[in-house]
């Protein structure tokens, strides 16, 4: 079994979910873990201080209230994930798991480790952009220079935006920013955490303060980014194979409308070549609950 490398950091507000990184046949980390709500706390409350986005938390506990959730009501923290299918170094960025997944290099006879964070990712009419990239350039107390097409958005809507809007409260993207070799596109914080984890941004990814101050100062110019689109991760952890279903982008409805077999196309990639190829026995129910509740929780989908 994957052995943590370290549980959940907690603290009075968010903390990274840190793990050793598995070897390359073993594609889960994490664990589940289990809460108690309070009156004074909202789900939204909950994911920030366990750095859970919001979508992923309410769809984790689809029966609570986001917003009034009960006192002494469980509440499940979906703090177990399959890495997504990408090249392990960097930076990798699933969007509609709005996740991000950094692999520091290791320091020489340390452990190999893997950290993740919540996103928030462009809504429909502002998709970011899929592919690899590069961190190009680092800001802390970063100036916002809106594009043109964005203020002539708000202008049609009433809001006229400046040229220029320094760093301080008002400013979009918090206290640090790192540019990508997209043009315009960033991995910043925010002045509105209670936003991470949905799709809101225009094409940027948003980080709550706490885990962009944490992972600036881990990334240096040059690190690779690879944004990919994986609605439906599969993986293996100890001869098992767990299948994890998040709901599509909006924008690729269409595509998922055969959602069944978009995923037996993905699990069957899982399983061809494997030692497990000829004798992996499937079960049918867990797959169909899977896909049905598209919960964003790892699944184990073997018998």
């Amino acid at each position: 079994m994957l052995v943590l490398l370290s549980t959940l950091l907690l603290a009075s507000k968010s903390a990274a979910a840190m793990f050793q990184l598995p070897p390359g046949d073993v594609d889960v980390v994490g664990q589940i873990e289990y809460t108690k709500a309070t009156r004074e706390e909202t789900l939204v409350d909950i994911a920030r201080k366990y750095d859970i986005g919001q979508d992923e938390i309410v769809l984790a506990n689809p029966k609570l209230d986001r917003w009034l959730p009960e006192d002494g009501d469980q509440v499940l923290i979906p703090n177990r994930h399959i890495l997504p299918k990408a090249e392990r170094e960097g930076i990798v960025v699933n969007l509609p798991e709005m996740r991000l997944y950094y692999y520091p290099r290791p320091v020489p006879g340390g452990h190999s480790i893997l950290i993740t964070y919540p996103i928030s990712v462009g809504r429909m009419d502002w998709v970011t952009p899929l592919g690899k990239t590069r961190i190009v350039a680092k800001d802390k107390d970063p100036y916002w220079r809106p594009t043109k097409s964005l203020k002539e958005e708000h202008a049609r809507e009433g809001d006229v935006l400046p040229d220029v809007v320094p760093p301080g409260p008002d400013n979009p993207l918090g206290g640090y920013a790192m540019r990508m070799g997209i043009q315009s596109y960033l991995i910043h914080g925010t002045n509105k955490p209670f936003g991470v984890g949905m799709r809101v941004t225009h094409g940027c990814m948003r980080l709550y303060p706490e885990d962009i101050e944490r992972l600036f100062g881990q990334v240096s110019v040059g690190t690779q980014v690879t944004l990919v689109n994986q609605p439906i991760k599969v993986g293996w952890l100890a001869g098992a194979l767990f299948m994890e279903v998040h709901p599509p982008m909006d924008e690729d409805q269409d595509k998922y409308q055969d959602i069944i077999s978009a995923a037996f196309s993905a699990i069957a990639e899982a399983i061809a070549g494997t030692a497990n190829e000829q004798r992996v026995a499937l079960n049918g129910s867990a797959i169909k609950a899977a896909v049905e509740e598209q919960s964003g929780i790892p699944v184990m989908i073997t018998k």
